[in-house]
This record gives C-alpha cells, sequence and structure tokens, in this order.
C-alpha cells in the first residue's frame, strides 16, 4: 500500500524526534560522564580539534539540500552523484592540506597527525553517505544511524580505554575516527541493499547539471550563514559583555538552543524538504497545504509550550540543573523561548522555497536575517545594557526571515495558481 507525503513526514519526523532524544541523552550522558574524570585540557583540545574539522566539512551538508531538488527534478543520480564525489575530495583534500597544519602548527594544539587524518576521512565518508541516502529519502537509515553514532564511539572508547590501555584523549580520538567509518560502512551496506551506485566517472555537464553545481554553491553558502548567525551572538556577547554572562550563553543557553533545533527544526530539512520536492514535481498541492498545515500545528504546540515552560519554571530549571552561578541564564532563556516558534516556521518556509529550486532567494533571506541581527543587537542596546539585547536580536533575526520567506512563498503560490489550468482551479477548496 503507498503512503502519501504527509502520511511519511509524519512517520519519520515521529521516528527521527524519537532517535534524536536516545542520542542526545547518549552522547550528553557521555560527556557529563567523560568530565568527571578526563582532565578539562584534554577534553577542550579534543572539542576544538573536532569543532575546527566538523566546520571544514559542514559545507558539504549544503549540497544535501541541492542534491534532494535536483535528483527529484531530474532523477539523474549518475551525475549529481560524481559531482559531489568531485566536491567533496576536493574539500577532504583542502582540509587536510589546510585546517590539519593549522590545528598542528598554528594553534598548536598537541593532537596525534594519524587521529587527525583518520576523523578527516571518517567524517568525509559519513558526509558522503549521509548525503546520499537524504537524495534517496531513505528515512529509516537516516534515523538508525542518529542513535548508533554515538553509541557506537562509547562503544570503541571503551574497547580503547579499558582493554587496549590507551590514553584518554587517544581513546577519544580513535572512537571518533572508528564511529564515523562504522557508521558510513553502515550507510553504504544498507543503501546497497535497494540501490546500487555507479563508479567515480566523468560527468556530462549540462543545463540540469551547472543549474545543481550553482544550488550546491549557494545552498553551502547558506550553510555557512546558518552557522555564522549563532557566532555572532557569541562575539557580541564577548565584545560586549562579561566572561560571566559569556558563561551563561555558552554553558545553558547554547547547549538548549541546539539541542531544540536538532529535535524540531533539524528533521524539517531532513524530512519536509525531501517530500516537498516530490509534491512539487508531482505538482501536488493538496498535499503540501497537508505538510503545511501539520508543520504549523506541531510549531505552535511546541512554540507554546516551550514557551510557557521557560515563562513558569525556567529559573527552577536552570537551579536544579545548573550551579547557582548559570542563575542569569534564566531569564536570557525565557525570553529566546518566545522566538523560538519562528525558527521552526522559518525551516518550514526555507524548504519549501528551496522544494522550487529558489536557492538564491533562500540565501539572501538568511543572509537578512543576519542584518536583522546586528542593526536589532544595537537598537536594543542603546534601550538595555542586559545581554537579553543579545537573544532578541537572534529572535528578531529569525522573525525577518519568516515574514520575508512568508512573502517569497506567496509569490511561489500565486504563481502556482495562476499557471494551473482552469478545471484545477476550480476543483481547488477555498
Amino acid at each position: 500500500m503507498q503512503t502519501t507525503a504527509i502520511e511519511r513526514v509524519k512517520s519519520a519526523f515521529i521516528a527521527g524526534l524519537w532517535a534524536t532524544l536516545v542520542s542526545i541523552t547518549i552522547g550528553f550522558g557521555f560527556k557529563i560522564w567523560l568530565a568527571q574524570w578526563v582532565a578539562k585540557e584534554d577534553l577542550a583540545l579534543y572539542h576544538t580539534s573536532i569543532d575546527i574539522i566538523s566546520l571544514s566539512l559542514i559545507l558539504m551538508t549544503g549540497f544535501r539540500s541541492s542534491m534532494v531538488v535536483s535528483y527529484s527534478q531530474t532523477q539523474n543520480d549518475k551525475d549529481i552523484t560524481n559531482i559531489f564525489r568531485y566536491s567533496l575530495i576536493t574539500m577532504v583534500l583542502l582540509t587536510w592540506g589546510v585546517v590539519l597544519p593549522y590545528i598542528k602548527h598554528t594553534l598548536h594544539i598537541p593532537v596525534e597527525y594519524f587521529h587527525l587524518v583518520g576523523i578527516i576521512l571518517g567524517m568525509g565518508f559519513k558526509v558522503y553517505f549521509t548525503n546520499q541516502i537524504a537524495m534517496y529519502r531513505m528515512y529509516n537509515i537516516s534515523n538508525k544511524v542518529t542513535w548508533m553514532e554515538p553509541l557506537t564511539q562509547i562503544l570503541v572508547f571503551f574497547i580503547c580505554f579499558y582493554l587496549l590501555g590507551q590514553a584518554a584523549i587517544a581513546s577519544l580520538f580513535i572512537s571518533m575516527m572508528l564511529s564515523s567509518l562504522a557508521m558510513a560502512a553502515f550507510m553504504f551496506i544498507s543503501r546497497r541493499k535497494q540501490i546500487a551506485t555507479t563508479p567515480l566517472d566523468s560527468v556530462n555537464m549540462d543545463s540540469s547539471l551547472v543549474s545543481f553545481v550553482k544550488k550546491s554553491f549557494t545552498a553551502s553558502l547558506e550553510a555557512g550563514a546558518s552557522i555564522l548567525m549563532i557566532y555572532i551572538t557569541v562575539l557580541l556577547t564577548v565584545a560586549h559583555f562579561s566572561i560571566e554572562e559569556l558563561g551563561d550563553f555558552q554553558v545553558v543557553v547554547r547547549p538548549v538552543i541546539t539541542y531544540l533545533t536538532l529535535l524540531f527544526v533539524f528533521p524539517i530539512y531532513r524530512f519536509v524538504l525531501p517530500e516537498l520536492t516530490v509534491c512539487v514535481r508531482n505538482s501536488d498541492i493538496q498535499q503540501i497545504k497537508q505538510i503545511k498545515k501539520w508543520i504549523y500545528k506541531l510549531a505552535a504546540l511546541v512554540g507554546s509550550g516551550f514557551f510557557i515552560t521557560m515563562l513558569l519554571f525556567s529559573h527552577d530549571i536552570v537551579a536544579w540543573v545548573f550551579p547557582p552561578e548559570y542563575a542569569q541564564a534564566a531569564p536570557v532563556l525565557m525570553h529566546f523561548s518566545m522566538f523560538f516558534i519562528f525558527m521552526i516556521l522559518n525551516a518550514y518556509q526555507l524548504a519549501f522555497i528551496k522544494a522550487h529550486g529558489l536557492f538564491t532567494q533562500s540565501l539572501m533571506i538568511r543572509i537578512s536575517g543576519i542584518f536583522g541581527l546586528i542593526v536589532s543587537y544595537y537598537i536594543y542596546s542603546k534601550v538595555t545594557d542586559n545581554v537579553v539585547a543579545v537573544i532578541l536580536a537572534l529572535g528578531t533575526g529569525y522573525l525577518l526571515m519568516f515574514i520575508l520567506s512568508s512573502l517569497v512563498e506567496r509569490q511561489i503560490n500565486r504563481r502556482a495558481h495562476g499557471s494551473m489550468p482552469v478545471e484545477q482551479k476550480i476543483k481547488q477548496p477555498d
């Protein structure tokens, strides 16, 4: 029995929510356990190295949305995959040749060369297969990887540390390397059972593939812009507030933003965008409307629930989870909760825009959000000298993005309705 797009979205989204909750629980618990006995300096070196490598490869995740949209439009997975392969190989070599020496010789982080190379290759393979299963809409494999990866890393860490007698820092790097490779192998085997891809080959560029390359470049820029938006809030906090207020943001507020984004924002790009592209290709307007209605209901439920919880219990929750010196993070969380609904809604709007191939408009909206963040911060800072101004500015940036994306969505719907045959217009409900 064939399922509809809205049924696939609901099923994959809910399964992904549970998988992400398990992943967060396992990963966060592992971090807390490590913090009890591993030297703080060693953990700092490990996380800094992983962050730098991840940031250099995260631009390749921008290819994911363009691969999903272009494959839905052309079904030319052979050339799309080969273009992505060449791009990923180039990025891995650049990371190897530029980022690795930067970590070793500029930052002077005492990490083994073998560990860094292994992590670069492991993460590269993982990005490759993650993008592939996204292109083929293999949601079940994606959700399994979500919870299997942290579990695999912990298992490998225990083997390295307790059975092989490796140092804690070495065990962390080896576990990250091998868990990434293990997940890449799992995705390869699982995908191959359903779809066998062709070997690396030359690409016959036509207009559709040129369009794919442009979309991929634009999507990569947008991925960088989305990260930049969060880092600007950190830089504003560093520049204008005390180290204590920076600690509140980094230790309490930023992890909350990260976990909520993993739970309710990223799944929209993982599960909703691929289904929207199929609906757009098939001109299935009713399914698009049902998906939008469901996402809006979800956003209203999650957003209002988070806001009410923070409004009533933010001080109690922060006091229960964190030491007393982080108490001032509570009002910052409460103000952020006012805007979280727009992060979810904006994710849907941008997915809808990308599903129609309008990647440049999506990038411009993201850049507008960054400008909105910066400008609104300096306006808010004239009114208050509290760090809340930073989080209000972040929320204003997302609100501006939602307004602009809603306007673009309206234009798309107007054009689609204008090009619709008269008979189909009559059948459309009011």
